[in-house]
């Protein structure tokens, strides 16, 4: 009898990836090309923003972001720890200092009140994350943000395909970085895009992924004549591949069916731990739906903390996660003081993230429930 195994994540590739993937190869045109183009406009047009930029990674998005935006030594910002290390990390990138701000408990997102308290006249940018897929308030963070003067840069990592106010979590954003990592609804294996309304920076962020050229490597490769590009800052090489959009466009074509499908199980985990006492799983805020990239639950008064929950998951072949990390407390941060971060330190040590994904059945949702039922009862 082969032994239960059942996920936290596994990313929907089939056939059609693997086609596409093998055209871009037999085309010759396998770097930045117009694949890549196709896959920005597609992506842009689905997040509700005029221009997408594709990059390596979402790391590398937030990077330029704050490029972008002029953000530099001397400068801070806001950025909740309560995220990957990325998000801190591109700051420093920068050489800007990051300021740790707090998250609100249900969401595991900033707010405008967790901003304002460690706001100082040198923030000059926030950079807000669409927690695990599930949508700050846009509205009031871009209300607050603009009062300010500061500049807010949304990290939509996991967020594709969630919605705030009803439209596209990028809609309205002034940029916005996302990821297309394995681990996420959608993916290109690795990659990125960065998505903006202004022309104008869309043109800059194309320059600043390709070295400073006033003119791209697909452009020059097409024209009929000679054409002698111009390297007008000093930039980087960020570029995403033929093959990956090419991947990335089928991926498009699947993101509404797999939101959907993660929705359902999502709804269903809600309803089988609704009547288990002491946890708390993670649910839609009143004014947005989540993609549920990430389905995590926090132990409230649980008889057992969350390693051993988890060591007992994968006792019985669930491969469970911590929950989302918080960047103040690795090694690479201790040189940095934050200010109390009371959610962030109980998010980060009392939740976990159970297994979803386009394979998980009922059967499965079902096993990993039973553990934590028993375990509620130990």
């Amino acid at each position: 009898m082969t032994e239960r195994k059942i996920p936290v994540m596994i990313p929907m590739l089939g056939e059609e990836e693997a086609q596409a993937a093998a055209e871009a190869v037999r085309s010759g045109w396998v770097a930045q090309g117009p694949r890549v183009a196709e896959f920005e406009r597609r992506f842009a047009s689905l997040a509700g923003a005029e221009h997408g930029v594709a990059v390596s990674s979402c790391t590398t998005a937030l990077h330029l972001a704050l490029v972008l935006l002029e953000v530099g030594p001397g400068d801070e910002v806001i950025v909740p720890s309560l995220s990957f290390i990325a998000t801190a990390n591109a700051v420093r990138y920068v050489g800007a200092t990051p300021v740790f701000a707090d998250v609100e408990l249900a969401t595991g997102n900033l707010t405008a009140e967790t901003i304002d308290a460690v706001r100082t006249p040198r923030t000059r940018a926030v950079i807000a994350v669409h927690q695990g897929g599930v949508p700050f308030d846009t509205e009031a963070l871009r209300s607050a943000t603009t009062s300010w003067g500061v500049a807010l840069v949304e990290d939509a990592a996991c967020a594709a395909g969630s919605t705030a106010y009803g439209r596209p979590v990028g809609a309205g954003a002034t940029v916005a970085a996302w990821s297309f990592h394995p681990r996420k609804v959608i993916t290109t294996g690795e990659g990125g895009m960065l998505t903006v309304d202004d022309r104008d920076w869309a043109v800059r962020l194309r320059r600043l992924r390709e070295h400073g050229m006033n003119v791209s490597a697909a452009d020059r490769h097409a024209s009929a004549q000679p054409v002698l590009e111009a390297y007008l800052e000093t930039a980087y090489n960020y570029r995403m591949t033929d093959i990956q959009a090419a991947v990335g466009l089928v991926q498009l074509d699947r993101l509404a069916g797999l939101v959907a499908q993660r929705r359902e199980l999502a709804a269903r985990y809600q309803e089988l731990l609704a009547g288990i006492d002491g946890l708390v799983p993670v649910r839609d805020p009143a004014y947005g739906q989540t993609n549920f990239q990430s389905f995590w639950v926090l132990l409230d008064s649980f008889p057992v903390g969350r390693d051993e929950v988890l060591s007992e998951l994968a006792a019985a072949g669930v491969s469970a996660r911590r929950g989302i990390m918080a960047a103040h407390l690795e090694p690479a941060y201790a040189d940095v003081t934050p200010p109390p971060l009371p959610a962030t330190e109980r998010l980060t040590r009392d939740s976990l993230i159970l297994p979803l994904h386009h394979a998980l059945t009922e059967d499965d949702q079902d096993h990993v429930v039973s553990v934590l039922r028993k375990l509620a009862s130990s």
